[in-house]
């Protein structure tokens, strides 16, 4: 698609989709040992559920810094390509992070945003994205050019693909629907730091 029709589709138009679903769909096109950074609760329940892997980080707490972490192993690791799956309700809570990682501009950084308009995890509060809030369109306005709602799974699946391939960064908006999440993380955090830091080559 032409950059004049991504910015046609909004968020009205977008299809909801199945947060699940679609990170089984992200995790099935890495071939390249690509970093994953999972937010806190459902963000990280779901990419637990689509399959382990030493280059996943699954936040259990700090709200709102998927985006920071992944910027951090993206700048640290510029070969590598890094995503940063993040809810909308954590995002919300540091906007901060899409102008620094726009000022910043790696080109290895994707950023998903999924948005229910709703925090889920602790009793399904509405979001600003329920009424008032575009999340792309704020990321579009923060610098974040390359910046598109993902209009049905196959768009979802080929915005990952340009990401995986292409120059970022970038911001994948999905709407995505209120279904439980596929399974849960294991909570051990210093299992889970140790694991990643060997699946980047950090520590043997």
């Amino acid at each position: 698609m032409k950059n004049s029709e991504l910015r046609a589709i909004s968020r009205n138009s977008a299809k909801v989709m199945n947060r699940a679903d679609l990170t089984r769909r992200l995790v099935a096109r890495l071939e390249r040992e690509e970093a994953v950074v999972g937010g806190i609760g459902n963000s990280n329940f779901d990419l637990w559920a689509s399959g382990q892997r030493p280059q996943n980080f699954y936040m259990l707490g700090s709200m709102g810094l998927a985006v920071p972490i992944a910027l951090g192993v993206a700048m640290a690791q510029p070969e590598r390509r890094v995503f940063a799956l993040e809810g909308d309700g954590s995002l919300l809570m540091e906007l901060g992070s899409l102008g620094t990682a726009a000022a910043l501009a790696p080109r290895n950084l994707a950023i998903v945003v999924w948005d229910n308009g709703i925090y889920q995890i602790t009793g399904s509060q509405k979001t600003l994205t329920s009424s008032s809030v575009d999340l792309v369109g704020m990321a579009r306005a923060a610098g974040l050019e390359r910046s598109s709602w993902a209009l049905d799974e196959a768009h979802f699946e080929a915005l990952v693909a340009e990401a995986i391939s292409g120059d970022g960064p970038w911001l994948i908006g999905a709407r995505i629907d209120a279904e439980k999440p596929a399974g849960t993380t294991e909570r051990d955090p210093a299992k889970i730091r140790l694991r990643f830091m060997q699946g980047l080559g950090v520590v043997a």
